[in-house]
């Protein structure tokens, strides 16, 4: 598995290395002690989600407080997506800096999204479907939505109609009405 880091610190796209014959194909989808040498820190997955969508979908931005935090792994297992990653961390000279992937099924393609950064995708197949592996259990309360529409972000989702969104994210605040209430989890500069 070949891992590189995005235009987000911290985070990064792990492309596997396919092995095709005639049945198919096989490759590692996640092998922790790899991706804890590539960011420096333990990921131990606590929690395995999956959410299907139709085309056209908008889910996000999304992410944790800090505490208690949550690092994800997020790969499409079916269908296509626009994955984007934000830099929401108070501080961070990157912030608002985003980095987008496209996921499919077929590439195996996954991205670890570190703590304090945001993440949401773009359905750009019927019954998109992503898998999240997560770093911690879901707390009640400590979920974290910015609309994912911020003309000050400006995410270039590439959508050419209006996107379905949830009322949750298209009622979310913008980054800096979060960052004012202080949800955002705050920049820590690796030493």
């Amino acid at each position: 598995m070949r891992f590189t880091e995005l235009a987000v610190p911290g985070a990064y796209v792990a492309t596997p290395r396919q092995i095709p014959d005639e049945r198919g194909s096989f490759f590692e989808l996640l092998r922790t002690e790899e991706l804890s040498r590539v960011t420096g820190g333990p990921f131990e997955p606590r929690q395995v989600n999956f959410s299907v969508s139709r085309r056209n979908t908008l889910r996000g931005i999304h992410s944790v407080t800090v505490p208690p935090g949550q690092a994800k792994y997020v790969t499409c297992v079916r269908g296509a997506l626009r994955d984007i990653v934000v830099d929401l961390r108070v501080g961070s000279p990157h912030y608002g800096t985003y980095a987008v992937n496209h996921l499919t099924a077929e590439s195996g393609r996954c991205v670890y999204v570190p703590e304090g950064v945001g993440h949401g995708f773009l359905a750009l197949t019927d019954d998109a479907t992503i898998c999240y592996i997560l770093s911690t259990s879901h707390v009640p309360g400590t979920q974290i939505d910015i609309n994912p529409l911020d003309p000050d972000l400006a995410l270039p989702w590439g959508f050419t109609e209006p996107p379905l969104l949830s009322p949750k994210d298209a009622a979310a605040p913008t980054a800096a009405a979060a960052a004012a209430a202080g949800l955002l989890a705050t920049w820590q500069p690796v030493s």
